[in-house]
């Protein structure tokens, strides 16, 4: 097996793994939408990043909160629905991202890389990257799993309980923020999305806890990993949109199967 093709199966997998447990949240709490307005706003933090000379992870990390804290502040003022704020602000983002890209013509920016990835150019630093903020991720998911719950099942109920809803949201949205940026170069940020809800739902309908569901999440996810890149070599597809498609193909088996009475 060639080596770059061991390289984007082992990334690949590592991303998996993280995006089950993240998504089984953003499936419960119904943050696709949401998921969406981060992954849009990445290519701004990508055009920030190169701009004022700092990594582009960090860039993405740091617009992605701005643009998460912006959605909970105009949230609150209920001057729109939901649904309008996020459309305009994914697309507001998405749009100054790529002007700022083309007002900078010292930019050498490989647009269609950031929005539909190129898992075949991983190299092994791009792995300790996945690896490292896969292991960070999950380990701060852990400490906040309880509250995490106690939120999705009645955020009133929580705070009753004495859960940190703020600091608790903060925490859950930097760690969207990072698997976006964690993502980026894999899947792209047109797709990053939907490698966090497809598997996480196909998960779902076999699930009786939220920790099962989260462990079925990861290895759907990573089985889409390893038959997108088996597609993609077969028929010479894009390798991003074929890991979307076996995802999406897994879910649509998973339709076969009745849901478990205990999951959510």
């Amino acid at each position: 097996m060639p080596e770059f093709i061991i390289y984007a199966l082992v990334a690949g997998i590592g991303l998996a793994t993280v995006m089950g447990a993240i998504g089984v949240f953003v499936v419960w709490r119904r943050m696709a939408y949401f998921g969406d307005t981060l992954a849009h706003s990445a290519l701004l933090g990508v055009a920030v990043g190169f701009i004022i000379g700092i990594n582009i992870n960090v860039g993405i990390i740091a617009v992605c909160l701005i643009i998460a804290i912006g959605m909970v502040y105009l949230r609150s003022q209920r001057h729109l629905a939901e649904d309008t704020l996020l459309g305009i602000l994914a697309h507001s983002s998405l749009a100054l991202g790529l002007a700022a890209i083309s007002l900078f013509s010292a930019l050498r920016v490989d647009l269609m890389s950031y929005l539909f990835g190129d898992i075949l150019a991983v190299t092994p630093e791009d792995i300790a990257w996945v690896y490292g903020g896969g292991i960070i991720t999950l380990g701060v998911l852990a400490w906040l799993w309880k509250d995490l719950i106690s939120i999705t099942v009645h955020e009133d109920l929580a705070r009753t309980d004495g859960v940190n809803i703020f600091r608790t949201q903060l925490v859950f949205m930097t760690l969207f923020a990072l698997v976006i940026a964690m993502a980026m170069k894999i899947i792209g940020i047109l797709l990053v999305t939907a490698l966090l809800i497809i598997p996480a739902a196909a998960a779902r309908r076999f699930a009786r806890t939220p920790e099962q569901m989260a462990v079925f999440a990861a290895i759907a996810g990573s089985i889409a990993v390893a038959i997108g890149l088996q597609g993609s070599l077969l028929w010479d597809l894009p390798t991003g949109p074929a890991i979307v498609i076996a995802a999406a193909l897994l879910y649509a088996a998973s339709l076969a199967f009745p849901m478990q009475q205990n999951s959510r």
